[in-house]
């Protein structure tokens, strides 16, 4: 039962945020690709790799990578940002203009754990909390990334 109840909320998560993000191309604001949603999330969740970390994490050619991320940079998505330590190295940043697309998908996040924090005690949020920390934490080491902090 609990595989089916987090696969489910899983699910759900995906399937608003593809709404969303079908919406948008109806009126034509959506400009990326379903690679490039992927690429651009992973830069975000990373937290300023460069170009080598990125194509290491993502498993892909340096070249491949570089292709992805120059057509990211034409697109205004992520920047290049030189390293203050190695002046040859440059760090990936998402723009605006995609923490703006990416908010399509945390505005409902935000929403659900409102709904969550209503719904449920103090207690019962804090053991959640702390059951996802050691989920993230510890039951997942095939995917390590930055802490992410959102915003409240």
């Amino acid at each position: 039962m609990l595989k089916h109840a987090f696969f489910n909320v899983y699910t759900k998560f995906k399937l608003h945020f593809y709404q969303e993000i079908f919406q948008r191309f109806q009126s034509r604001e959506a400009s990326l690709t379903t690679v490039e949603t992927f690429c651009v999330e992973t830069i975000q969740a990373l937290g300023s790799p460069t170009v080598n970390e990125f194509a290491t994490f993502m498993r892909i050619s340096p070249p491949n990578a570089a292709y992805k991320v120059n057509s990211l940079v034409k697109k205004g998505y992520i920047r290049k940002v030189q390293s203050s330590h190695d002046r040859r190295e440059y760090h990936l940043e998402v723009t605006q203009k995609y923490i703006d697309y990416y908010n399509v998908s945390t505005t409902y996040m935000v929403e659900v754990m409102d709904r969550i924090a209503r719904r449920f005690t103090a207690e019962e949020c804090a053991k959640l909390e702390e059951m996802l920390t050691i989920v993230s934490q510890e039951l997942m080491p095939e995917v390590a990334i930055p802490d992410i902090k959102m915003t409240e």
